[in-house]
């Protein structure tokens, strides 16, 4: 065989979606409010954020970048000693990119009532070698009928993002062809 005929990218294994399930819990404190007295959306986002991050790491083996945040929904605010609860899982997987699906759930501190979803969030993680650039990631193996449903949700965002990638790189071209300066 030669050099030629070697694939670049050897067959990556799978790697099932409990592989890289995380939680991470915090207190949110007076330092995390706002001007209304609840959570700061943005310390949310910055948990949302870090959970993925560690998800993408887990699942990929290495280093990831986050490349988007598709959406964050505020379902319910957060306040001053409610115990947060970020949980994480890689949904959908590409050849470099993951997407990774994050649920927020808060509890009060000091109360033993059920925990609510006060906030959901879908990030784009793309793994990078030591250069930045890309690098292969395993393929995510759904174990359960959620997980298989959460796969397939995370194929219709992602046409979705490259169909509204394309129509917008498309309407740009089209004004700069007619003259337009943006």
């Amino acid at each position: 065989m030669t050099t030629q005929d070697r694939s670049p990218d050897p067959e990556i294994p799978g790697k099932p979606t409990s592989a890289a399930r995380t939680t991470l819990s915090h207190i949110m404190t007076g330092s995390d409010t706002n001007l209304l007295g609840t959570v700061h959306g943005g310390v949310i986002m910055k948990l949302v954020d870090d959970v993925a991050g560690a998800v993408a790491g887990r699942h990929s083996g290495g280093p990831a970048v986050t490349a988007s945040m598709d959406e964050m929904a505020f379902l319910e605010p957060v306040r001053v000693g409610d115990l947060v609860h970020v949980k994480a899982q890689c949904n959908w997987t590409g050849r470099s990119s993951m997407e990774i699906g994050v649920r927020v759930l808060a509890e009060r501190w000091n109360e033993s009532t059920p925990a609510v979803q006060v906030g959901s969030a879908y990030l784009v993680f793309a793994a990078v070698d030591a250069e930045g650039k890309p690098r292969r990631v395993p393929p995510v193996l759904p174990e359960t009928d959620r997980d298989r449903r959460r796969y397939q949700e995370a194929q219709i965002r992602r046409t979705h993002r490259l169909a509204r990638r394309r129509a917008i790189m498309e309407l740009r071209e089209q004004r700069a062809a007619e003259g337009f300066e943006d």
